[in-house]
């Protein structure tokens, strides 16, 4: 999705988010609106330093909390995701049904698009045979290696 379309996508997005966060009882300052709106257009699967540091020029006073609360906001609502990689926990927008492919090289994280994360009867069922009581909420794939970019710089070195 490029241009207009992800422009509209990220738009509806990000109204969606403040619609809901209004709802919950939360302000919508300017800098929560910020947050939201900038959030709601990423791809690059930012940590809430990451978001923090784009936005801190644009609002100097604003603090680092409440750009983690926000975005906590927003998971906690279904509006957003936690994906953890290494010790970072890095948020998405989108709630699609989506796998990750995370480059090992640059750190990099894109959505792979998928039909369901719901997991397969005979997957559960040998998953409790080995952890007898879990219970699977949702299934969640990471395809890791080298984006183009790396592979490329890998190749000529």
């Amino acid at each position: 999705m490029r241009g207009g379309a992800q422009k509209r996508s990220a738009a509806a997005r990000s109204e969606r988010m403040l619609s809901d966060l209004a709802a919950a009882g939360l302000k919508l300052t300017a800098q929560r609106r910020a947050i939201v709106q900038r959030f709601a257009a990423e791809e690059t699967h930012p940590t809430a330093q990451e978001l923090y540091e784009r936005l801190r020029g644009e609002f100097p006073g604003m603090s680092f909390a409440t750009v983690y609360n926000t975005l906590d906001a927003l998971t906690a609502r279904g509006l957003s995701s936690t994906l953890r990689l290494g010790t970072a926990a890095r948020f998405d927008p989108n709630i699609e049904p989506h796998h990750h492919a995370v480059c090992d090289g640059c750190g990099a994280v894109v959505d792979v698009p998928a039909e369901t994360l719901a997991p397969k009867a005979g997957t559960v069922a040998r998953l409790r045979a080995k952890a007898s009581g879990f219970t699977v909420h949702r299934v969640e794939r990471i395809y890791r290696g080298l984006c183009g970019r790396c592979e490329a710089s890998r190749a000529t070195q």
